[in-house]
């Protein structure tokens, strides 16, 4: 409860609720008039936001091929540094509901296949021009082009047509779907002058931050945008710079030298380390984030579900959530679904290890001789370890170690068996939608399920939440019987701030706060 209290306390000395709605949300909660009352006048004083100063993140996941382009953004560095330049339609708030942004609102018809978005007027990009209808529009067409190959285009090909109505955005679906306003909240959607389509790497959004350098795999940094249309409430810091740094190791040396003040993506193994670190805050909340050992369902020799069942059952995951997450975070059940989604079923069986069982298997598939397993820098302990837990059940891995730098766009879905970390939605839809549909570009274990299809559309349209949560829990069991996820284990984004730095909000959706940490955070000194 004392968590719950302090987010909603710094709500409301962020200017994001009132007086009147804390007080209701604390009563709700237990807490007393007078409590709560001493809670924000103690608040107002310790968590109003100190504008100036140079804030400075140090982060993993950047490579030289990374864009600006929103279309193109898929790690970590991208995505946060697009959280500081770009403007969504709405975002995700850290208690899983809608905050809105560019629409001001979004109302639906009774079939929930049309909506219509308010666009908020007077919103400056940061070329001058205001932000029109027009604008989304054509973001919005932009990233539903196949020729894009948007990494939002799994959700986008549900839309039928988008219109500008006066200073609405009509949104026809081709199919009801009471999730859009979710989607809409898709880090890929940033509006953009004309969609992008004249420049779509220019960087330039209505965020609260204009782009000054861009050096990919380098640095990223923007300067305050002096029109930001709520600049009371984020982009507190004059400037804001991301260095790239790949290796966990060197992030907290950097952290604790004050070359940043602050870092994402600290390693469970090094936290013990940095809490003994004064002055340094470990930022640390468990969401919907899962580590993957991905399979191509259609290419040899993991076009066969006995081999792929085999590798699944050969997975030690209370291991490997004991020796490489330390206790950070809960075991998987090879689906990307866990208790942090709405309308989750927790009566799936749990997926054990089982060597007796993934040899049978092994052996029913025919194969034989060593598996390549390709893995990042970053997950070379998890791939070791699995490795011997599959020497348990009698197959052999070999482990091929792949450059940080290049690995999104040259090893992740294009080599047939390798891992990745994927960040979670903000619902069930969107995550099938972005990665398991069949027809989606980001579909990285190949897994073509024309049932599965049917499940998801069938869900979206469903308006009774038991019927809804039945066609979910059908299909998590399909992909983790039958597609080329392995997921061993959900991970807790573990963050890291320095002495100083105030306004981090802890957010499931996804580490760094989100990936706004730079926009919320400020300097008290």
């Amino acid at each position: 409860m004392s968590q719950e209290l302090d987010y909603l306390s710094r709500r409301v000395a962020a200017g994001r609720m009132s007086r009147r709605e804390f007080l209701g949300r604390a009563t709700a909660l237990g807490v007393s008039a007078a409590f709560a009352n001493s809670l924000l006048a103690g608040d107002a004083k310790a968590q109003a936001p100190r504008k100036g100063g140079i804030l400075k993140a140090g982060l993993g996941s950047g490579a030289a091929t990374d864009s600006l382009d929103p279309a193109a953004i898929g790690s970590g560095v991208p995505i946060n540094f697009s959280k500081s330049w770009g403007e969504l339609l709405m975002a995700t708030t850290p208690d899983g509901g809608i905050e809105y942004r560019i629409a001001e609102e979004i109302g639906a018809s009774k079939d929930v296949r049309t909506w219509t978005m308010k666009i908020r007027k007077g919103v400056q990009f940061h070329n001058g021009k205001e932000v029109t209808p027009q604008d989304v529009v054509a973001s919005l067409e932009r990233h539903a082009n196949e020729e894009s190959q948007s990494g939002a285009l799994g959700i986008m090909r549900g839309i039928e047509s988008v219109k500008a109505d006066g200073g609405d955005v009509v949104v026809t679906l081709k199919g009801p779907n009471a999730d859009l306003p979710y989607l809409m909240t898709d880090y890929h959607l940033i509006i953009q002058p004309n969609g992008g389509k004249d420049d779509p790497a220019a960087g330039i959004s209505a965020g609260p931050y204009k782009v000054t350098v861009n050096e990919p795999g380098v640095r990223h940094g923007g300067e305050k945008f002096k029109d930001y249309w709520q600049g009371d409430k984020l982009g507190h810091a004059d400037q804001v710079e991301i260095i790239v740094i790949n290796d966990p190791t060197a992030r907290m040396a950097a952290l604790q030298s004050n070359q940043v003040q602050m870092i994402g993506g600290v390693t469970p193994k090094i936290v013990d380390l940095l809490k003994r670190v004064p002055g340094v805050t470990i930022q640390n909340v468990g969401g919907a984030s899962y580590v993957c050992f991905n399979m191509f369902c259609d290419t040899a020799p993991f076009n066969n579900n006995d081999l792929r069942m085999a590798l699944k059952l050969a997975m030690d995951r209370e291991e490997m959530v004991e020796k490489i997450l330390r206790g950070y975070g809960t075991i998987g059940n090879d689906f990307p679904i866990n208790g942090a989604y709405p309308l989750f079923s927790d009566d799936i069986e749990q997926r054990v290890f089982d060597p007796d069982k993934a040899k049978f298997h092994y052996q029913k598939s025919g194969h034989s001789g060593p598996i390549l397993l390709r893995t990042s820098e970053t997950d070379v302990d998890a791939t070791q370890l699995y490795a011997q837990s599959c020497a348990k059940a009698g197959i052999s891995i070999e482990i091929k170690r792949e450059p940080s730098d290049g690995y999104m766009s040259e090893v992740w879905n294009k080599q047939p068996f390798s891992t990745v970390s994927w960040n979670g939605r903000a619902t069930q839809d969107q995550t099938y939608s972005t990665t398991y549909l069949s027809t989606a570009p980001w579909n990285d274990t190949h897994f073509y399920n024309e049932k599965f299809d049917k499940l998801l559309i069938e869900a979206r349209a469903e308006r009774d939440q038991d019927k809804r949560k039945n066609l979910y829990r059908e299909m998590a069991i399909i992909v983790r019987d039958e597609g080329g996820l392995i997921a061993p284990m959900f991970n807790q984004w573990i963050d890291a701030t320095g002495p100083g730095v105030k306004g981090f909000v802890k957010d499931p959706a996804a580490g760094m706060s989100n990936g706004y940490a730079l926009a919320r955070c400020w300097l008290d000194a």
